[in-house]
Order: C-alpha cells, then sequence, then structure tokens
C-alpha cells in the first residue's frame, strides 16, 4: 500500500528535531513524508531545511502564516491522490517501532477499517476494566473503539477521504472522525496499544514542561481552550482525558444529531458534562 504522512510544524524546534528524526528513522520503503511549516521562527524551519532533500521527505512547504490544521490537513490530502493510506504526525509526538508496519498490516485485513491510531497517553492512564467493553476482535487484531481519535499517529484509509470529503470549514478532527463513523468505519487505537510519547505531558522524559515556570511560560494550545492554569492541572486533565477516552460511547449518533442535540442542551442546562458511556 502506498502511503503518505503530514507533519505541520510550529516554532517548536526541541520537539521538531526529535519527533521528525523519529518519523523518518521508522519509516518504511512505501511511505513518504510531507512537510507544512505553519510560519515559524527561524531557528524551527533551520531544523525542518535539514530534511528538505531526505529520502522519506516527498515536499516541504514553507507557509508564510499559522494556518492551524484545516488548511495544512485539506491541502495534504488533495496532493495526496496516489495514496492508499493517510495520516498525520503531530510535532510534539515520538512515534513507536513499526507503527505502520502494524496499522498498515490492520487496515488490510479489517474491511471497515476508517482510521486506526497509536495511543497517545501513559500506562498507567489505561483501565482494563473500563476499556474492556470497547475492545473488539476483527480477526488478528484488536481495538478499542471510539467514534474519534487523536490527530496524531494515525492512518487513515483513502475509501473515508471519497465518502467524507475534505475537513469542512470549522470541522475539528474529532467531527470528522464522528462523521465517519455514521458511515461505517471502524475508529480507533490498535490495541495492544502503540505508545507515541506525547511529549507536551508532562510525564514524558521530553516535556519541555519540567517545571512550573516552564508550563507558565509554554502553556499548550489545549490548555489555554480549557483554562488549564497550572502544570498539576494539566496533568490531571490529561489523565481524565484518557478515563473518559475508555468509556465514551461508539455510537456517532450519541455526538450528533438532534438527539444528541437536545440531551447535551439538557445536560449543560442542569450544570452537567455531556458523557455518553458505552453500553
Amino acid at each position: 500500500m502506498r502511503i503518505k504522512v503530514l507533519m505541520i510544524t510550529h516554532n517548536r524546534p526541541k520537539y521538531i528535531k526529535l519527533s521528525l528524526e523519529q518519523l523518518c528513522r521508522t519509516a518504511p520503503n512505501n511511505l513518504k513524508i510531507l512537510i507544512w511549516d505553519n510560519g515559524s521562527d527561524s531557528q524551527t524551519r533551520e531544523i525542518v531545511k535539514k530534511y528538505e532533500k531526505h529520502q522519506c521527505v516527498e515536499q516541504v512547504v514553507y507557509n508564510s502564516k499559522n494556518e492551524l490544521l484545516r488548511v495544512p490537513t485539506n491541502w495534504f490530502w488533495n496532493n495526496s491522490p496516489d495514496a492508499d493510506l493517510l495520516g498525520k504526525v503531530d510535532d510534539d509526538c515520538l512515534v513507536p517501532e513499526n507503527w505502520i508496519e502494524i496499522l498498515e498490516k490492520a487496515h488490510r485485513e479489517i474491511q471497515q477499517a476508517g482510521i486506526l491510531a497509536c495511543w497517545h497517553f501513559f500506562p498507567e492512564d489505561f483501565n482494563q476494566q473500563l476499556a474492556k467493553k470497547k475492545i473488539q476482535t476483527f480477526g488478528k487484531h484488536q481495538v478499542m473503539r471510539n467514534c474519534w481519535v487523536g490527530g496524531s499517529g494515525y492512518l487513515m484509509k483513502r475509501k473515508v477521504l471519497d465518502k467524507n470529503g475534505m475537513l469542512r470549514p470549522h470541522e475539528t478532527f474529532t467531527d470528522y472522525c464522528i462523521r465517519a463513523s455514521t458511515k461505517g468505519f471502524i475508529n480507533g487505537w490498535y490495541y495492544p496499544f502503540l505508545y507515541q510519547d506525547h511529549m507536551d505531558d508532562p510525564r514524558s522524559l521530553h516535556t519541555a514542561y519540567r517545571n512550573e515556570e516552564d508550563f507558565q511560560k509554554l502553556i499548550p494550545l489545549t490548555g489555554k481552550a480549557f483554562e488549564i492554569k497550572t502544570r498539576e492541572q494539566w496533568i490531571q486533565w490529561l489523565t481524565k482525558n484518557a478515563q473518559k477516552l475508555q468509556e465514551y460511547s461508539i455510537n456517532p449518533y450519541d455526538f450528533i444529531g438532534l438527539k444528541a442535540w437536545i440531551k447535551k442542551t439538557i445536560a449543560m442546562t442542569m450544570g452537567r458534562e455531556y458523557f455518553p458511556k458505552v453500553k
């Protein structure tokens, strides 16, 4: 299968040096990497430039501004018509050994596999009692199913793009995955997990958040979005998020459509979080 993977880079030279090196090192012969730099500083671009002629790298785009996710992702999908599998690795993640080979084989052998991913949390965040309802067997493979996966360390079948189209205006990758689920695609994390090192997790050996001072200087975008104020709160949020992903419903219509909207509105009115669990 022909495989292409996107990496979007932005102003994280220490992370990017490690993540690009690891991505290229783990790349099999049938994988090509496209890099989109989101208007980074000179230090970051110098690192990216070193990979322009790397045998694994097909193309590098130096964009003049930060376009976030949707624009570079749609550009990548539009410019990869010959790829059977499309993926993305974040510039703050270190992918595990053989992740491409394992996910590629799963895609070959699970006809309805849509978006399969590496797990970006820590082993201690896994609770088998919580997750057992969501771990399903497909021939020789197992997947902890979910309507969506994280935006890093995944491979997506071209059939998903053919049926789903591009990312819509204001649509998140989570929303995109849920739309794919409504079309019968199996999404989730390959199990036993393929652990990718999320360097933005303060528990990572490679994290930039060694102490509270570091965290205050470099609060991650997700942390800002959820009003995280401290390094410890960030760890707690990541841990809680991992637990919730092991309990969420695998029915996409628990998240989209009129019924879901009504249930969510009622929960918000009562001051509760809307949290549909797997049955």
